[in-house]
């Protein structure tokens, strides 16, 4: 048995994603796994990072947010809701995080829910262990799942919307993998403004398929910054990728290439 936490981020409870968020939490207890689940909007999730978030932090004028984050979540006093979600994905084997494309990212709620939770001492900063390969976050798997009005071609390497890859990359690579989690390759819905019931069927299929590889599927080959491929100020050395290689993919490994991620 595995524990997954899947955050939901979509106003309208009968929207798709709150469809799939009720799927992918069923199909996962059916397989024996615990599921939680983290419904930002019907939590009424507050979405923006401020000094109510510090509440026994006095701040005097400036607001240095990583300093007194990190003096916060190291001395625990960060505000409950926030230290409810850390526990929740402390306590996971897997998060999936469950939302709508939305100008090209993600809901602000959800992108608030990153903000707040993931705070220094917890996800990043000195006192945790590294980014890129190690992480505190180290051990435990990701999966995005994401609706997309666009249809596929329109979010392909030559979509005029580019590669949905590129777009989730600052989750994929800044978030999970920063933090130590291994992301598996996306899961999408495309157009998913009118999906007739046939295609809802099929993707309610891969989408199983995909919950049921959660913790089996090959996660997606990021380069460990400790693998050799970076130089000392963090960039990537000349010549280690194939030729015609650019954008986010330098940072992914050949296919079996080894080293971690």
């Amino acid at each position: 048995m595995k524990k997954i936490l899947i955050v939901s981020a979509h106003p309208e409870p009968a929207s798709l994603t709150a469809a799939l968020t009720t799927f992918a939490a069923g199909r996962l207890r059916a397989a024996g796994h615990e599921v939680r689940v983290s419904d930002l909007y019907a939590m009424k999730w507050k979405a923006t990072v401020d000094a109510d978030d510090f509440p026994a932090d006095a701040v005097d004028g400036r607001l240095n947010v990583m300093a007194v984050s990190e003096r916060a979540t190291l001395a625990g006093r960060l505000s409950p809701d926030v230290a409810a979600e850390q526990e929740k994905v402390l306590w996971s084997d897997a998060v999936i995080l469950q939302f709508p494309l939305w100008w090209f990212s993600v809901p602000a709620i959800l992108k608030g829910w990153v903000d707040r939770v993931f705070t220094a001492g917890f996800a990043y900063g000195p006192a945790v262990p590294p980014p890129y390969g190690e992480g505190p976050l180290a051990g435990r798997r990701a999966l995005l799942s994401v609706t997309a009005g666009a249809g596929e071609p329109a979010l392909s390497d030559r979509g005029v919307h580019g590669r949905l890859a590129d777009l989730l990359h600052p989750l994929q690579h800044g978030l999970f993998f920063f933090t130590g989690m291994a992301p598996l390759e996306p899961f999408a819905v495309y157009g998913a403004n009118e999906l007739p019931d046939e295609r809802y069927a099929a993707a309610r299929r891969e989408y199983g398929r995909r919950l049921d590889g959660l913790f089996t599927d090959e996660p997606v080959p990021f380069r460990t910054l400790a693998g050799g491929d970076y130089d000392r100020s963090m960039r990537l050395l000349p010549g280690v990728e194939a030729p015609g290689t650019s954008g986010p993919a330098l940072h992914l490994r050949p296919r079996g290439a080894g080293g971690g991620g």
